[in-house]
């Protein structure tokens, strides 16, 4: 848990959530524009969960901070 203290982890771990988040919220409005109306809450909850999931990912280890 010493990653907690490094700014360089928080950095990658962000910027990780946010791509993964970006990512899902993309494929979400793509699937939904593929099936004529994009259901904004259900997007935003599954993008949020790739989110949350992809931090938590993050907390075994970057390694791009590792090193």
């Amino acid at each position: 848990m010493n990653n907690l203290q490094n700014p360089k982890w928080w950095l990658a771990a962000g910027t990780r959530t946010i791509k993964t988040f970006a990512e899902a919220m993309i494929g979400m409005i793509t699937v939904g524009q593929a099936f004529g109306e994009i259901n904004w809450l259900h997007a935003v909850s599954v993008s949020g969960v790739a989110a949350l999931v992809a931090f938590l990912t993050c907390l075994a280890g970057l390694p791009e901070v590792e090193g």
